[in-house]
């Protein structure tokens, strides 16, 4: 799948680089048949209908785990949307005039209405059979990560973690695609006839339209069925200009011979060039592939068999074939990453396996930059001029000619995936029990939640409805920035060791995640005013010890919490937070359907009546000295996040993940050098999410 733009997505924790879109080759089966316009005369534009998205599990460029986009949470600004081939802004081919949601699919149709290349390839190569497949094009808005061991219900089904769910997102475009992540998906091709007449099959017109005899009894049919009353709603539709049916099958006919004579001339061009080709397949793909004619071709082979002059000078041109993209491989394949097939093109990967047998080097990839912007200089010798061409490529060169690769954005890239390996190497416990909030600047934000008189009232006679009363109860938050920078200085380069951009960027995103723990664990522990006897959400005595009398005591404190006007608030607790010292008798009470006491008593309660209740979170955080307010015997019984938050975070933009830029360093310094950011802020909230329990007297 292709991959799409540089700026920062919403967080997904699970993805080594997260693109801010969506490129989703769904199991789509697509038709495209050639319709009548809306006159039904000269312009019949092919139409098409597609199941753009399954609604299934995806395995997507840039994302660890497979994703499932939320249709529910799908924004769809508009039922004209354009139709591209394989998400090339610049390879139009249509555009929607229907789309909707049923069945937990995503349904389009449309028609072929841009006049390009590609279009009339969608259309001559459909005809020819090819099994097309589509691709939506959509941005991230909200996202959820579902770790291993749990599930959630999306599109009407149920998927098993670890996995993404894209809950909101905003449909850019679909795509005609050849390749795409399911197989099994397939094409049918049919042309239309008037549009009550349903679809028929090409080579069924093909046949009427070849019979003289029958297109003769046709034309005379339809022509009586003009000048009857009757007729005026029903034939007379394939045309709104009174045209006769079968003049418009003409021109269908007229598409139909076009086509082939496309695809023929089409077939003879292929045949010329691997005539002309034969022994050299790098021209002949190239050749098929930007639609060379015969001169054009033969002239290149001759270009291509001319013999090297020996003892010629030796002057460095730029690699014409070399792409950011190969570089990028290049990088991957070195470090040692697996999977990318899903994140590169073939092309790219084979390149980059051809021209780097033995791995890249940082030196190497510095110079592959420079070359590629302008750098005219064999070697690393003036490795500052070749750090200069590789981020900041001179004007005069690049108007020469010089194709130019952005080393910033390679680094970045590359880097990217290792930050987030760093990010989700430390604990993340905190994500399990907090809500999350997307802010937009780093102002103070106010959230508020209403409480009151809000219960329904009997309705008097006449219909009059009462008013109600709300409360309003407030809770803050704030973003701040946390960041870093490292460097990989003079003599990694020298060192030629391309690992340098792997560990510092691992570093960087281990910092982050140690970071937002840090932040994040200060704030929950700080708790002393906020779980209290007075709040009614604070228990503590031997009995609160965790165990099932223990959990009894937390879950009936926890239930018997009131709002403002002394009613119960009607939330369910959900999970115990437990220190590590607890995490085994948190796990039986949550998994034993038994629990027997041995003791001298002979107490035998077989019967654990939490089983199932309460899921177990386990944080080392909880009894770590370094925080105030810790202790290796409190735990906490609390309510869903999404229900009744004690704690909130809050990011800048919705990333959850840290951010990793790369840049030449200061003069200063002779290297490279990259900083990480991270934007959030974490803030406690209402006190009736959760009950406290101090575990001893």
């Amino acid at each position: 799948m292709p991959k799409n733009a540089k700026a920062r997505p919403p967080a997904r924790p699970d993805a080594p680089d997260i693109p801010t879109s969506l490129n989703l080759t769904a199991e789509a089966a697509i038709e495209v048949e050639a319709a009548a316009g809306e006159d039904g005369g000269a312009q019949r534009l092919p139409r098409f209908s597609a199941v753009a998205y399954t609604g299934g599990a995806m395995r997507l460029a840039g994302w660890r785990f497979p994703v499932v986009v939320d249709l529910a949470g799908m924004a769809i600004p508009s039922p004209k949307r354009p139709i591209r081939f394989t998400h090339d802004p610049s390879a139009g081919v249509g555009h929607t005039d229907a789309i909707r949601v049923e069945g937990g699919r995503l349904v389009a149709s449309g028609v072929i209405s841009r006049d390009t290349p590609v279009a009339r390839e969608v259309v001559a190569s459909s005809k020819n059979g090819f099994p097309w497949q589509a691709s939506i094009g959509a941005s991230v808005d909200e996202f959820e990560f579902v770790p291993e061991g749990r599930s959630a219900i999306v599109n009407g089904r149920s998927f098993e973690g670890p996995l993404n769910v894209v809950r909101r997102s905003t449909l850019g475009e679909i795509s005609f695609v050849d390749l795409g992540a399911d197989g099994q998906t397939s094409v049918s091709v049919a042309a239309g006839n008037s549009p009550e007449s349903g679809v028929r099959s090409l080579e069924e017109d093909t046949m009427d339209l070849n019979d003289n005899d029958r297109l003769e009894e046709t034309t005379s049919n339809d022509n009586a069925s003009a000048a009857t009353p009757e007729s005026a709603g029903g034939a007379d539709r394939a045309s709104s200009a009174n045209l006769p049916a079968a003049d418009s099958r003409l021109q269908a006919a007229d598409c139909v011979r076009d086509i082939r004579a496309e695809a023929a001339a089409e077939s003879e061009r292929i045949n010329t060039v691997r005539r002309l080709c034969a022994g050299r397949p790098e021209i002949e793909a190239q050749a098929i592939r930007e639609g060379w004619d015969a001169t054009r071709c033969e002239l290149e082979v001759l270009r291509a068999g001319r013999p090297k002059v020996a003892g010629a000078p030796a002057i460095h041109a730029p690699d014409n074939t070399m792409s950011a993209g190969v570089l990028e491989a290049a990088c991957m394949m070195t470090a040692g990453l697996s999977e990318l097939d899903s994140l590169y093109e073939p092309r790219a990967l084979d390149l980059a396996a051809k021209r780097f047998r033995g791995g890249i080097g940082l030196q190497e990839l510095l110079l592959e930059a420079a070359w590629a912007n302008g750098y005219t200089g064999r070697s690393f010798r003036d490795s500052r001029a070749v750090l200069r061409y590789a981020f900041k490529p001179e004007a005069p060169d690049v108007a020469a000619g010089f194709s130019t690769i952005d080393i910033g954005g390679i680094l970045s890239n590359v880097a990217n995936k290792f930050l987030l390996e760093g990010f989700f190497s430390v604990e993340r416990t905190w994500r399990n029990i907090t809500a999350v909030r997307n802010v937009s600047d780093f102002k103070t934000v106010t959230s508020y939640r209403l409480i009151g008189k809000d219960q329904y009232e009997i309705v008097a006679p006449g219909g009059e409805l009462k008013h109600g009363t709300l409360g309003e109860e407030q809770y803050t938050n704030k973003a701040d920035t946390y960041g870093l920078l490292l460097a990989i200085d003079r003599r990694d380069i020298i060192n030629d060791d391309l690992g340098a951009i792997t560990t510092v960027p691992r570093k960087l995103g281990r910092g982050s995640g140690l970071k937002i723990n840090d932040v994040f664990w200060t704030t929950f522990l700080n708790n002393a005013s906020f779980f209290t006897a007075g709040n009614n959400n604070f228990i503590d005595g031997a009995d609160t010890a965790l165990s099932i009398d223990g959990l009894t005591r937390a879950e009936v404190a926890f239930m018997d919490q009131v709002d403002s006007d002394g009613k119960p608030i009607g939330i369910m607790p959900a999970m115990m937070l437990v220190p590590t010292s607890l995490s085994a008798i948190g796990t039986q009470l949550f998994r034993s359907l038994e629990l027997r006491d041995t003791t001298a008593n002979t107490k035998f309660p077989v019967a654990n009546p939490h089983q199932g209740k309460f899921r177990v979170e386990v944080s080392r955080y909880l009894a770590n000295a370094q925080f105030p307010g810790f202790s290796n015997k409190a735990w906490y019984l609390l309510a869903e996040p999404a229900d009744l938050p004690v704690i909130e975070t809050a990011f800048l933009n919705g990333q959850e993940s840290p951010t990793i830029e790369t840049a030449e360093a200061d003069f200063n310094v002779l290297g490279v050098q990259m900083r990480g950011y991270h934007d959030f802020g974490v803030n406690l909230q209402d006190s009736r999410g959760g009950v406290k329990a101090k575990g001893e007297a």
